[in-house]
Order: C-alpha cells, then structure tokens, then sequence
C-alpha cells in the first residue's frame, strides 16, 4: 500500500471509531459539497471607464482598442488619425470631460449616468467575469462583500459579466458558487482593491499640446483678406478663412459683431485660455497608463498652460491665449491663475474630503519660454524689414545671445525654486516628477532644416533664414537640452540641496526619433493636399488679389481638404499647419501686441509664433508619450499590463523617501 492510500486509510479508521465512541455526536455532513480540489476556473476583473477624465465609457473604449495587442501610443494614433479621415478622434469628446467650458474640473462629474466626486471618488465600476474551462449552461451565484454593507448576492449565467462599484480604498471578496449540472458546484474566490492614481500635469506650451485644437478649425475655401503693415490695395494679401464665419471678408470693413463672429468659428480646445489638448503628450501618458492597467484608474488633472514659465505660469499668473467660447458668450479673463496654487488648492480639497488623498505622479515639461523660445521662432521666420524692425520694438523677436544669457543665469536658480515648491507636493521625493524633455524641432537627418519659404508662406513676411535657424537649432541641440537635463537631475552644476531627494526622473528617449520628423520633413506618403498645395519652393498661394478671394491655393484644391491630423513625415508644425490647424487669433494678447481687427497682419505673425509653429503634432505628441510610459510605470512600480482584464493584485506605491 502507498503512502497516499494508508493516509486515507487512517483517515477513515479514525472517523470510524470517532462515530463508534460513546457520547461522540457524528457530524451531519452538507447536503451540498463544494470542489475543493485545483479547478480550471479564474476570476478576472478590471475598472470600466478608468481614465476618469472621460464622462463616458464609449471615448475610453476607443482608446482601448487602439492600444490593444500592446500597440504604441504612436501606432494607435495614426490609426486613430486614419479612422477619423484626419479630422482627429478628440473632436466630438469637448462636451464628454469632466472640464467646464472655462477649463475648470467638473465637481461632481456625471460618469457613465452616475454622479461622482472627480477628484475624491468614493467608488470605482468594476467588470468581474468568470474565466477558464466554463461549463456549458453553468449557473454562477456571485458574493460581493466589502465589510460595510450586508454581501450583495445575484445569480446568474456564466457567460455573463457582473457588474458592480468597488469601494474606494477598500478591499472587497468576490466569491463564485458555479453549479453544472450533476456535479458537486465549485467555488472561486478572489479579492478587488483598486488602486486611483492621482496624477497631475504641468508646465507650457509642450506640455498642454499646443497646435493640436481638440477640434482644428473648419476652413472656408474662399479667400481672407489680410492687411500687411505698410497697407493700401498693393499690401494685403488673401488666405483662406474660418468655415461658418458670418462677417466682411474684404479688408475694408471690420467690427466687433464680426470679432464675434470670428471668434464662434474657432478652433476648439477643452480650454482656449491656456490651448490645453486631448493630444497632449501628458493626456497620452495618462490614458495609456489606464489602458495598459486594467485594475487602476486614473485622475487626471491638467493644468499645463501654453505660454507658461517658471515664474509666470507655475509661480505666477499668466495672460491668457485665447477666450473662451460658452454657451453665455465669450469668457475673456486676459489671465489664467498659477499652476502650483491650483494644484495646491485641488490638493487641499482632496484632503478635506477624503484623508490620505495625495498625488502619485507630477509630469513637467517647463523652461522653453524661459529662455523665449517663442522670441527665437520669431527670430528665424520674421524676414521682412517693416514687420522685422516692429516685432523687435515689441518683444516679439529673440536673439540667442539673451537666450544663452538667461540659461546660464536665470534658468538655474528659478529651477531650484520650482524643485522646493514641488518637493512636498510629492511626500518630498521628486523622483515622483516625471520631467519629459524638449525635442529638437528643426532636424532632418540628424542635421539643421535647410530654411527658406516651405512651410511658412503662410504669411508674406516669413522666411526660415536658413542661418539663423541653423544657430537656434544648433543652441537648442548642444547647449539648452543638455543644461535642461542637468537642472532636471541634479547634474553637472545643478543647485540641489538634496541630489537623492530632488533628482527628477526624466525622459528624453523620443529625441532620436524626431532627428527625422522636423518641420521639414516630406514624404510620398504625406497626404495628397500637402504634396500638391503646401509648395517645396514657397509658392502656395495665389498673388493675385483678385483670383485669391475667390481661391487663395494655387493647386486649386479648396482648403476645407486640408486634414490636421492625418499622418505625415513631419511631427512638427510648420506655420502653414498652425494656421491651417487651428488659425490662432490672441484676442486675450495683451497690449501693444493684440491686433486691431481680424484683418490685421498683426495676428498673421502672431498666429505662428503663439499658435503652434514649431510645436509637435499629435503624431510627435504620441512618440512622446511612448517614451514617458515606461518611465511614468516604473515611478507608479506600474508593471505594463497586456490589454485586457487580470486578476493579479496591483503593487502599492512605494513610500516616499523622507
């Protein structure tokens, strides 16, 4: 006999002669007996709808299924880009955030027909299913307790998901009974504990997604007029214009109605003060992450401004990029609170309600504008005497030399202070700020953009010097990455109090892709409408004042063609994509840069160097976004999920270094 047979044996004897003692009551046996040997079945789960940002389940799927079989956030992109025939998929979520018009977070939000607190939610949906070798016709009595309420109790088929909301920061027990038949039934077990990461999203014009409008401009085929500085019939020039305007194309009239006009017929951003976008590189990183993890959710709070430095944008107040269109009008403030004290207040708030709230992850991209980057575009593109001589006077135009000046003086004592004002806004560990660095803009091949007109017709005055671009880019390349990097992570003379406390983990992977996707890139593969209408040699545009009211493209192809998020070699924008993407008019510009009316050439240049020239294009943000993944997952001891539902425990975050 074998050792597991006289086990067994044993067993049994003793049984027997419990029952057969005097005064020993035999134990009733159940009438019904659960299998308790290893079984084929699993319970699986995951949260619905868990980048929260979004009110409704179907914009979250959308995602999700671009991302699917492990897909890169930049694959699922252009195919999202295909899908939507380049009209962009965050076109028609505007209205679907948890975002008021004026850009504000929703509180409560109503997700999925349920009223939640956005940024302390109480409960979380979850899917749960039973997985494996299923029988056929099975029957499953699901449990659900969390230890505050009586167990929920609901029986029904296998092949069915239940559905229901785990408490927040809870760990609830799900049980299933699953009965087939003539079989004993078997039980699986399992706990749910979701995990909410709070992430927040700072810094400038890289970091809210600037050029990218949620939804880009609707174009008019006819032509615009616009005045250039020197006016009279000789010096104004013909673009085309907003789809839907109701207004005087024609230069020689112009009033407030039709500023209002113009307005209602803009680009749309989630918010227009500060040119916030869906394609962000941040937004990106942030749903990915809920994707990939389907046993977490994600809040996210974007608070990232285009325009934004150190001191006025994460310190200070800011002016405004554009005003917002509401249901009650236009809401025009002129400038747009700090970025740290709205993080601060939006923690505070989130303690008060719900003690040990506090925020996983800060992602920073900031000191562009510092040094007036902005300035050096200008530098580069604005050619002509008269309009170069008045951007000069008007601070529209920067120079490398006060760029260099301000990065070895400024920049780096301005950073120490950005370091102490976040460093306990993450338990004072700033590993937990993710700073995802610049790309160089102006590379092809590893080399400096040759210049000219390509790309910048859009306005008779640019010209991409080819070296003066050479010299900005060449800066940007070896002397402000570089010193960006150190600052980030407490390198080379970096002032830091604490290297091991306020090193920063930072992301610069995507560089070396966009040394081949600058603002000059072309390929045979770019849309049909740019090969034929944005001219290699500058030549998009009819001269003729009065061919070009009618059309202003000299291919002859009317403008509403033009599609701003379909794929193409460049992941730059040129000043011809800004303006055809969103047309930028900065009526919340303060004095003396804000244009008198729609139709002066004032806005033209400020359009282009505010308006997302020279900014990456949502294909730019996604390869972005594709490198901050990993390192966002590696902060959060995230590990990257396949898609589709799991029943592993997620790992807690690790604590704070103090």
């Amino acid at each position: 006999m074998n050792r597991s047979r006289a086990y067994v044996f044993v067993v049994a004897m003793l049984l027997l002669a419990g029952a057969a003692l005097p005064g020993r009551a035999v134990a009733q046996l159940p009438q019904v007996q659960f299998q308790q040997m290893p079984s084929a079945l699993s319970i699986t789960w995951e949260v619905r709808n868990r980048f929260r940002l979004f009110k409704e389940e179907r914009d979250f799927r959308l995602q999700a299924d671009a991302l699917s079989s492990g897909q890169s956030i930049l694959a699922s992109e252009q195919a999202l880009a295909v899908q939507s025939d380049g009209r962009g998929w965050a076109r028609n979520m505007i209205g679907r955030l948890c975002i008021d018009a004026t850009g504000r977070v929703t509180e409560p939000c109503t997700r999925d027909s349920v009223k939640e607190s956005y940024l302390t939610p109480q409960d979380h949906p979850v899917t749960v299913r039973l997985a494996g070798e299923v029988p056929v016709g099975a029957t499953c009595a699901w449990t659900v307790e969390d230890g505050e309420a009586n167990p929920r109790t609901q029986t029904i088929d296998c092949n069915e998901p239940l559905n229901f909301r785990a408490r927040y920061g809870r760990t609830t027990n799900v049980t299933v009974d699953v009965s087939s038949g003539a079989d004993a039934p078997q039980r699986v077990a399992t706990q749910i504990a979701v995990r909410d990461i709070f992430i927040a999203g700072l810094g400038d014009s890289i970091a809210s997604g600037e050029g990218n409008p949620d939804r880009a401009v609707e174009l008019s085929d006819d032509g615009f007029c616009f005045r250039s500085y020197l006016g009279g019939p000789a010096n104004i020039y013909f673009r085309p214009g907003r789809a839907k305007f109701k207004g005087a194309r024609a230069c020689d009239t112009s009033d407030g109605q039709s500023l209002q006009n113009w307005q209602a017929a803009g680009a749309q951003w989630f918010n227009a003060a500060c040119h916030r976008s869906l394609y962000s590189y941040q937004t990106r990183t942030a749903i990915a992450l809920a994707v990939r993890n389907p046993q977490i959710a994600v809040t996210y709070l974007p608070l990232a401004c285009t325009g934004a430095t150190i001191a006025q944008g994460l310190f200070g107040s800011q002016s405004a990029r554009e005003c917002a269109v509401t249901r009650s009008g236009f809401n025009c403030t002129g400038t747009v609170n700090a970025q740290i004290a709205e993080l601060r207040e939006a923690l505070n708030a989130a303690a008060s309600r719900q003690p040990g709230r506090t925020l996983d992850l800060i992602m920073l991209s900031i000191g562009a504008n510092d040094i007036n980057f902005s300035g050096l575009v200008a530098d580069i593109i604005v050619d002509s005497g008269t309009e170069r001589t008045l951007s000069q006077r008007s601070g529209v135009i920067g120079t490398v030399d006060a760029a260099r000046d301000i990065l070895q003086r400024e920049l780096p004592a301005d950073f120490g202070k950005m370091r102490q004002a976040l460093k306990p806004l993450v338990g004072g560990d700033l590993s937990r700020v993710m700073y995802v660095s610049y790309a160089n803009p102006a590379l092809l091949n590893g080399a400096p953009c040759p210049g000219g007109r390509a790309g910048f017709d859009i306005h008779p005055t640019f010209n991409a010097d080819p070296q003066r671009l050479s010299d900005v880019t060449n800066f940007v390349q070896s002397e402000f990455l570089p010193r960006i990097k150190q600052l980030a992570t407490c390198s080379g003379n970096a002032l830091c109090a604490d290297a091991k406390t306020e090193r920063m983990t930072f992301v610069d992977q995507h560089q070396s892709s966009f040394a081949d996707h600058g603002f000059c890139a072309r390929a045979e593969t770019d849309p049909p409408f740019d090969q034929q209408c944005f001219s290699p040699k500058g030549e998009s545009f009819v001269t003729d004042i009065v061919d070009a009211a009618n059309n202003p493209l000299a291919c002859g192809a009317g403008a509403s063609e033009f599609r701003a998020y379909a794929p193409r070699a460049r992941w730059v924008r040129d000043a011809n994509d800004s303006y055809f993407a969103a047309m930028t008019y900065p009526q919340a510009t303060r004095a003396p840069n804000r244009p008198g009316d729609i139709h002066d050439a004032t806005w033209g240049i400020l359009s282009a160097v505010y308006g997302g020239a020279i900014h990456p294009t949502a294909e730019g943000h996604a390869a972005m976004a594709d490198a901050a993944l990993p390192a966002a997952s590696a902060v959060l001891n995230l590990g990257i999920q396949p898609a589709g539902v799991t029943s592993e425990p997620i790992a807690p975050l690790a604590p704070a270094q103090q």
